[in-house]
């Protein structure tokens, strides 16, 4: 007679395996008690019927563990909630408003490119990382908290001036950046400002030797003197997305 397999099979057979030569009341037995025992670990895998094991996995973690711990789930991740967007807004979008955000990233960056033509005299650059990530907030989208005036300007300064402190402090390296970072996010969650781009200021002000030059006039160039740029060109775009709709 043949052994049963020491793996589960969760009711899958192929022909021709040692699984298949057992006789069919004993093959169910067999499957009915090794699924009694995966169910009664510490971790389980709940695939579904009919669904796709992607968007059925849900993973089970037993606070205490064993048969007769009694406790509940402490762990479900459900993937089917990851990759579903937050809001399905396909349904309801319009040409106009893809194109007006899209037109105002670009009139943005022209615009910055031509300013970095006339003070490239000076040492200075409009045309950094930081203010392409600020152009994605305020004309994708606009209503977010990240978009709002308070929190852009005072992010942005205040993260910049982190940046040259800790660069004066500890120097270029390591230390300074990782410092630079967290007094940054500290000093946004104190004053409500969260502005995720401002975060990349003090980095780039580290790393780039050629803003040092600036010391603290880096707190308003260029970010927060970009940003004003920024945003007239966003109340232009919110303009015409309400009012040139197609």
């Amino acid at each position: 007679m043949a052994l049963a397999p020491p793996f589960p099979t969760f009711g899958l057979t192929r022909h021709g395996s040692a699984l298949s030569a057992i006789a069919p009341s004993t093959r169910s037995l067999f499957i009915g008690k090794q699924r009694r025992r995966m169910s009664g670990g510490r971790n389980a895998v709940d695939l579904g019927p009919g669904r796709s094991s992607i968007g059925r996995l849900v993973v089970r973690s037993s606070v205490g563990g064993g048969s007769g711990g009694g406790g509940g789930d402490g762990l479900a991740v459900r993937w089917e909630e990851w990759l579903k967007p937050l809001q399905k807004q396909s349904s309801r979008l319009c040409l106009s408003d893809v194109v007006w955000p899209s037109a105002g990233a670009f009139i943005a960056m022209a615009a910055l490119g031509r300013l970095d033509q006339m003070v490239a005299s000076k040492g200075i650059s409009f045309t950094v990382a930081p203010l392409g990530a600020v152009c994605a907030v305020l004309f994708a989208t606009p209503n977010a908290p990240a978009a709002q005036k308070y929190n852009m300007f005072v992010a942005q300064i205040g993260c910049a001036a982190f940046g040259v402190l800790a660069l004066l402090i500890f120097g270029p390296g390591w230390l300074a950046r990782a410092t630079a970072l967290a007094a940054s996010i500290a000093f946004m969650i104190v004053t409500g400002s969260t502005h995720p781009p401002a975060a990349s200021l003090p980095i780039l002000f580290i790393d780039g030797a050629k803003l040092h030059h600036l010391q603290f006039w880096y707190a308003l160039f260029p970010g927060a003197t970009g940003c004003i740029l920024l945003c007239l060109i966003q109340e232009l775009v919110s303009y015409l997305k309400s009012n040139c709709k197609f």
